[in-house]
């Protein structure tokens, strides 16, 4: 309330004190001139060179009242007319000076709002941005403390970025064999971890490539886990994390994003490497203001630029692995996920759909 009563006279001050100090103007003063010009002038005529005849032809003023009348308008009309100039020049003079003090006044209570709004914003922002940032923070947590106690069952389908890596199964036996002691089985000691976990199915990339929600989505954090453990996928979940983070900073999120969606025949060209305008529709963010703020930074800050164009790179290599066995369903899903968002709008501001 003492913010509210200490702005209110700075923006109306100038136009309530406008009213005070009006003296005499330029234009009244030359009326009064004119005036006593014109007045001096008449008698001057009348009385001094003795202008004016009677019906006889007797020069002086006549008592006739129809003359004195005539006389008189000839006299003070041109008095009038001077000063109901006068009048309407002050009148115009304080017009203006009343609209610019109203103009004043305005303009000091919008940019005083404006201020009020922007302030509020501002914290509304940070508060966001913290809060976003702090459950980014905690699952990345939680999945890094899960992956090493979580197991599943090996799905059914195939990976698409582990088909080859994948082991071909073999039939099992209808009896154990009886091996001697100097016969046991060895272990392939070359044998990464990431080979042995279970491959990636389509809905949990895409999943994955969404991030949770919110610290409550775990459907979200188990396929993110499961593309953790995936080398190749797991590059991109971090250069995707990185950049997401990176972009926040700005006040840009990828949910405040509404891009075009394109249809799947250009995700599947990008796939097989056609770049330009071939592709173009997969530009779908329109967004003017992340726009810019991003090419900014890409252009001042090496940090940023580094970890976007990592980030582009992963994706490509990804993606283009991903469309082999996808429909054009999984296409669409994956077009509306935060990492391909980001991906729409880092690849605008590097002319990746020039």
């Amino acid at each position: 309330m003492t913010e509210t009563r200490n702005d209110q006279p700075s923006g109306l001050g100038v136009f309530q004190s406008g009213g005070k100090g009006r003296g005499i103007s330029g234009g009244e003063v030359i009326a009064l001139i004119m005036s006593l010009i014109w007045l001096g002038g008449c008698a001057i005529f009348f009385f001094v060179l003795g202008g004016g005849t009677d019906l006889e032809g007797n020069q002086g003023l006549t008592a006739d009242p129809l003359q004195l009348v005539m006389t008189a308008m000839a006299v003070f009309m041109p008095v009038a007319i001077i000063w109901v100039a006068a009048a309407a020049t002050r009148s115009a003079r304080i017009m203006r000076e009343e609209s610019a003090r109203l103009q004043a006044a305005i303009d000091g209570m919008r940019h005083t709002y404006l201020q009020q709004q922007q302030g509020a914003g501002l914290g509304q922002r940070s508060a966001n941005v913290e809060r976003k940032l702090d459950q980014i923070a905690q699952a990345q947590r939680q999945t890094e403390s899960a992956i090493a106690t979580f197991t599943s069952s090996r799905p059914e389908a195939q990976s698409f970025v582990k088909v080859t890596h994948a082991p071909n199964p073999e039939p099992a036996p209808t009896s154990p064999p009886s091996l001697p002691d100097d016969n046991q089985p060895a272990f392939e000691l070359g044998t990464r971890a990431e080979e042995l976990a279970p491959p990636l199915q389509v809905s949990d990339f895409i999943r994955a490539m969404h991030f949770p929600e919110n610290a409550d989505d775990q459907e979200g954090f188990r396929a993110l886990r499961r593309a953790l453990q995936d080398h190749k996928v797991a590059g991109l979940v971090r250069a995707a994390q990185d950049v997401l983070t990176l972009l926040s900073q700005d006040g840009i999120y990828m949910d405040d994003m509404r891009p075009d969606m394109a249809r799947p025949e250009f995700w599947r060209k990008f796939a097989a490497g056609e770049r330009g305008r071939a592709i173009a529709p997969l530009g779908g963010i329109r967004d003017r203001s992340s726009l810019a703020l991003t090419a900014g930074r890409m252009r001042k800050d090496p940090v940023f630029r580094d970890a976007a164009h990592h980030f582009l790179r992963r994706f490509d290599q990804i993606y283009s692995g991903f469309e082999h066995g996808a429909s054009d369903s999984d296409i669409a899903a994956m077009a509306d996920t935060r990492t391909a968002r980001a991906f729409m709008l880092l690849g605008r501001v590097t002319g990746t759909f020039d």
